[in-house]
């Protein structure tokens, strides 16, 4: 389920302000704030003198990069009406923006420099058939070629970092009969879960079944087991049209699968978490067993794995050179070793029969609490920070002055502390009056879902101002940085390199603040 928060909100319309100018954040910020809206009612309510036809021309460039979903819902049975066409802002979308390059660094690590070159274009532009990709190949100073081109995007769609555009304007069934259980009978009610928001509903409705998603995959091999999946896929997808059918004068129209590449991103995050809490061993067999179950992820963000025996997993670890340093008897032992629970650390691996299910809700939490503890460190201070950590590990109402025995703070200072990080939403505070006395016991503890929710609009607030100084000093000096170094002297020179060690460090800032903001958002 998709997160906003208010600063979220705003950091999202400032990406989008870089991007495409003032204009077009106005229609955005609308969408965000208020909602799913028809055109009319953007134009009525964003805060501009933005007419009808405009508003259409800013959607449909939203639409091209992957930034708003057209919708409409099914009328009432009975109803005469007409279905309105609504459009919904893509939160995750627009902050997947700001991370590009970590996108195109997974495709170059994996598939190569060309694939990477193909997969920038794609998302520089949004969405693009193959013939506009060739052509803005040929115009380009490192032309690689029609063949070559071709051959690139066949591996990106066969890895799934690239897909076919989703419908244009899913129908949504009406609330009482949703597109997740319309036409399903009770054995499939039981496996499949309705989606928990619009969006998931409106996403779910408007991607298309794999066969069509991704076409090349089953073009090079029509019996493979993905195909045999789609015989399970709801009738309502299979009745779906055929987006951008592949033809003469309909060309099939890609975009970057932002669903597969943030799948990468989680699953190398994982694989550090453990590397870092367990060893190196540890983290080379979690990531053999990412790989086995990874093309059985429903999902990017997926509580647990699919279960997998050792032998699955002793044969991908194989493929790799550090994997085959590895006897089976060693990786029993670091299998042994993450489903093992401590004090300070959950199981990573759920051990069931005779295999192992990578418990990715476990890895995160570690690395969440981590994050928060660290900011409760820096901004309350070392009792704080400890009276915090006791409050996570408890995870139940406490009282204060068992608070101050278990963190070794003086306990006439302990309600204050505990005030101020209550007061910045931090805490949540019960108080419990008993009888006979005057003041009334006040308990305390950590709610996760309120800190992590205050620590993602704190993390977009952050890379917000990171992101605005960035601008201002790449603005200051903008003059400067078109001269080459080479003919720069004396005091320019010196200014020219302060101001480029003030944009790498400012660079790198929000670089580690979107880690941040992904582990708390998408992860």
């Amino acid at each position: 389920m998709t997160t906003t928060t208010e600063f979220g909100i705003v950091y999202a319309v400032h990406i989008i302000t870089t991007h495409f100018g003032s204009v077009v954040s106005k229609v955005c910020d609308c969408l965000l704030r208020r909602g799913p809206l028809s055109s009319r009612e953007i134009s009525r309510l964003a805060e501009s003198d933005i007419n009808h036809n405009k508003v259409k021309d800013i959607l449909c460039l939203l639409i091209h990069q992957n930034c708003v979903q057209a919708f409409s819902v099914e009328p009432p049975d009975g109803s005469e009406s007409k279905a309105t066409v609504q459009y919904i802002a893509l939160f995750s979308n627009i902050l997947h923006r700001a991370r590009y390059s970590k996108f195109a660094k997974v495709v170059n690590e994996e598939l190569g420099s060309q694939c990477g070159g193909v997969l920038e274009a794609l998302l520089s532009n949004g969405r693009l058939t193959l013939e506009q990709l060739i052509d803005r190949d040929r115009d380009s100073k490192k032309s690689i070629g029609s063949e070559a081109m071709r051959d690139s995007l066949e591996k990106l769609v066969a890895a799934r970092f690239v897909e076919r555009v989703p419908s244009p304007e899913p129908v949504l069934g009406n609330k009482e009969e949703g597109p997740a259980q319309k036409k399903r009978g009770a054995k499939a009610s039981k496996i499949f879960k309705e989606p928990e928001s619009l969006e998931e509903r409106i996403l779910e409705a408007a991607t298309p079944v794999d066969a069509i998603r991704f076409p090349i995959i089953f073009e090079q091999d029509s019996s493979s087991a993905l195909a045999d999946e789609d015989s399970n896929v709801s009738e309502k997808k299979r009745k779906q049209p055929d987006v951008d059918s592949s033809g003469p004068s309909n060309e099939v129209i890609w975009r970057p699968n932002f669903e597969e590449l943030i799948r990468r991103l989680r699953h190398k995050a994982c694989v550090e978490i453990v590397k870092e809490r367990r060893d190196e061993g540890c983290a080379n067999v979690l990531k053999a067993m990412l790989e086995v179950g990874r093309t059985q992820e429903k999902k990017a963000k997926t509580d647990k794995s699919v279960p997998m025996s050792m032998g699955s997993i002793y044969e991908e670890l194989i493929k790799t050179d550090a994997g085959r340093e590895m006897t089976q008897e060693r990786v029993e032992e670091c299998l042994e070793q993450m489903s093992a629970t401590s004090s300070y650390l959950p199981a990573f691996v759920i051990e069931t029969d005779d295999s192992y299910i990578v418990d990715f809700k476990s890895i995160f939490s570690v690395a969440q609490k981590d994050e928060m503890e660290s900011v409760v460190m820096r901004r309350y201070g070392k009792e704080a920070f400890r009276m915090f950590r006791y409050l996570s590990q408890e995870d139940r109402f406490v009282e204060t002055d068992k608070i101050a025995d278990a963190a070794l703070t003086e306990k006439k200072d302990t309600p204050q502390i505990l005030l101020k990080m209550w007061k910045d939403g931090y805490l949540h505070m019960q108080k419990l009056a008993v009888t006979g006395v005057y003041m009334p016991f006040l308990l305390w503890k950590v709610n996760k879902l309120i800190v992590s929710r205050q620590m993602l609009d704190e993390m977009c607030h952050a890379s917000l101002n990171v992101s605005l100084r960035l601008t201002h000093e790449m603005d200051s000096e903008k003059e400067l940085l078109l001269l080459p170094m080479e003919k720069l002297e004396g005091a320019l020179k010196e200014r020219r390199i302060k101001n480029r060690a003030k944009i790498v460090l400012l660079s790198s800032t929000r670089f580690k603040l979107d880690d941040a903001i992904m582990l708390f958002h998408d992860f």
